[in-house]
């Protein structure tokens, strides 16, 4: 049977996160022990889920800052973003947010996101962490609460060493591009990730989320900041709107003096 429908896949995600082997891993079943940067790569296979076969367009991309302008050319008739990290990056896993989100909302608003932590293997393996005490480990839970943040259709967990869930990423890959599951609210969540949402009333838990990140992230740096009321938690909840989640552009009636001591104006 012949397939009847083309989807293409775009990886994203930081530098050496593993998204190469996850992609050779699948197609061929291999694991490669050398570490390659990617400038640019495809791969192409029927693959049949669900009872549908379809043609699945891999397409790989380097997370290198080197590679910034070159890469947004693949992102061109995307179906599905796989944006992965790895669960024992902290960096990695901090540049979603910062880094590949604002990016991918800015070249491809509409399109959905897996969002796959990667080197499953190691963050249980405690040799490794023994002999790289720098590295972070990133727990399921965090997993999902960054899926929650930053808007993805889903989150998994796998290791292209041992094979586990790799096979999984894709499925849910062309399963979310056969079956989008929920479009309105899909876009609605979209639309507060690009343009921010009204927190007049009751703040979307996508808002209230990134305003908790916003606030715990100025209580971990030491930065005060002086409102109306002195009261952060509360003020910014009732105050204005988010933009890519750090960002704050307050919309009520009344201005706002809101200043960061110590640190450059945000509005």
């Amino acid at each position: 049977m012949s397939a009847t429908k083309f989807i293409k896949c775009v990886t994203v995600g930081d530098g050496a996160v593993g998204k190469t082997c996850m992609l050779i891993c699948y197609t061929s079943n291999k694991f490669p022990t050398d570490y390659i940067p990617t400038v640019f790569d495809n791969f192409s296979a029927n693959v049949s889920v669900d009872g549908s076969i379809v043609n699945l367009g891999l397409w790989d991309t380097a997370g290198q800052e080197d590679y910034s302008r070159l890469r947004p050319l693949s992102y061109r008739g995307a179906d599905v973003f796989v944006l992965a990290f790895s669960l024992i990056s902290r960096a990695s896993y901090e540049n979603v947010l910062k880094k590949w989100i604002p990016e991918l909302r800015r070249f491809a608003p509409n399109v959905p996101i897996v969002l796959v932590g990667t080197k499953l293997d190691l963050r249980e393996d405690r040799a490794y962490l023994a002999d790289h005490p720098d590295a972070a480990v990133i727990t399921a839970a965090q997993g999902e609460e960054l899926r929650k943040l930053v808007g993805a259709t889903a989150y998994l967990e796998c290791s292209s060493k041992t094979q586990q869930n790799v096979k999984a990423v894709f499925d849910t890959a062309i399963k979310i591009v056969l079956q989008p599951p929920r479009r309105k609210e899909m876009a609605k969540r979209r639309a507060r990730t690009s343009s921010g949402c009204s927190l007049r009333y009751r703040p979307c838990h996508l808002c209230s989320s990134a305003a908790l990140f916003f606030v715990n992230k100025i209580i971990s740096t030491n930065i005060h900041m002086i409102g109306d009321n002195s009261n952060v938690s509360c003020n910014m909840l009732k105050g204005g709107c988010f933009f890519y989640m750090l960002g704050v552009n307050f919309t009520s009636s009344r201005p706002h003096n809101l200043l960061i001591r110590g640190s450059r104006r945000i509005i």
